[in-house]
């Protein structure tokens, strides 16, 4: 935010977005890397909405126009992350390139963060003495929130004497890599802005800046929206996620109609939660390093099927 709290007119917010990716494409050793993610960064969502009201920015979210370039770029990181247990062991992780998508699969977890906090199920589940309080409030800043984990494990890596370098991988998870110095780069989505933007659930957040071109735009619904801080809802593959994310914007002070909050709950309710791999990847687009394990523990509870009454014994448990 300035040192007035006003928004920043485009021609700034352009300059910041250039200047943040061009440091982060100088971070990377890899010339062919570079070359390919120099020609294909799109940034868009939360960022540019900030920066439009003045607001601080939490982090800023890269997707690519291609395919290749996830995949190289997530290898490149990949490669630069090695994630220990508690026990010191080395948490095995990899790029998994699929027909539809590109993941990151971190084996036993699902997430991994550089301070290690990769820990099996038994700390979410701790008797009275509060493991399980002390492992949420490692990886959230409030385990009370269903929120993005990174921002607290960036800061427990540099607690635990990471050496500080810029735009490190930090923490990982199924749908995007986080690196230090408020870097997010996204695996789940790519292409053309109007593709990705298909995925995304609030209007205010399509705003986009291409680095091919240098060029920002400011789309007349998003802005409309951001200036009425009301939440609309264009439709998403994470209805769930969409759900969970109105509690930290109704405290920021924005409004959403009935209207809105039906569209979500419809785009839901066509969902079959109850199947393992359908709740997982709603679950993973929040991506909560608890929610990984918890459907972990789901599954070997009940290997068929979501048990509900077990679902709601754990999240009774966790809170």
């Amino acid at each position: 935010m300035n040192s007035e709290g006003r928004g920043m007119k485009a021609k700034t917010i352009r300059s910041v977005l250039r200047k943040k990716v061009d440091a982060w494409l100088d971070s990377i050793e890899d010339q062919e890397v570079r070359a390919l993610a120099a020609k294909g960064v799109v940034v868009t969502g939360g960022s540019i909405a900030s920066m439009l009201l003045g607001e601080k920015v939490n982090d800023y979210d890269l997707y690519f126009r291609d395919k290749a370039t996830v995949v190289a770029v997530a290898k490149y990181y990949v490669a630069r992350f090695a994630p220990k247990n508690k026990a010191g062991i080395e948490v095995p992780i990899f790029v998994e390139d699929t027909s539809d998508r590109v993941r990151v699969v971190v084996k036993s977890a699902g997430v991994a963060s550089k301070n290690g906090a990769d820990k099996p199920y038994e700390y979410f589940e701790g008797s009275a003495d509060g493991e399980a309080g002390n492992y949420l409030s490692e990886v959230m800043a409030d385990p009370g929130e269903i929120q993005d984990a990174h921002d607290e494990t960036e800061a427990a890596a540099l607690e635990a004497g990471d050496d500080g370098a810029k735009f490190r991988p930090v923490f990982l998870s199924t749908n995007a890599i986080t690196l230090s110095h408020r870097i997010q780069i996204v695996l789940r989505f790519y292409g053309e802005p109007d593709e990705i933007h298909k995925n995304y659930d609030f209007a205010h957040c399509t705003n986009y800046w291409t680095a091919w071109d240098d060029k920002l735009v400011l789309r007349p619904e998003a802005l409309e929206a951001l200036l009425a801080r009301e939440l609309r809802y264009v439709g998403s593959l994470y209805p769930v996620c969409s759900i969970i994310r109105l509690r930290k914007f109704i405290r920021r002070g924005w409004t959403v109609n009935a209207g809105q909050i039906l569209k979500m709950i419809m785009q839901a309710a066509a969902l079959d939660l109850t199947d393992h791999a359908v709740l997982q990847d709603q679950l993973t687009g929040v991506d909560a390093a608890y929610f990984c394990e918890l459907i972990s523990k789901l599954k070997e509870n009940s290997p068929e099927k979501v048990n509900t009454a077990y679902l709601v014994e754990i999240i009774d448990r966790m809170f």
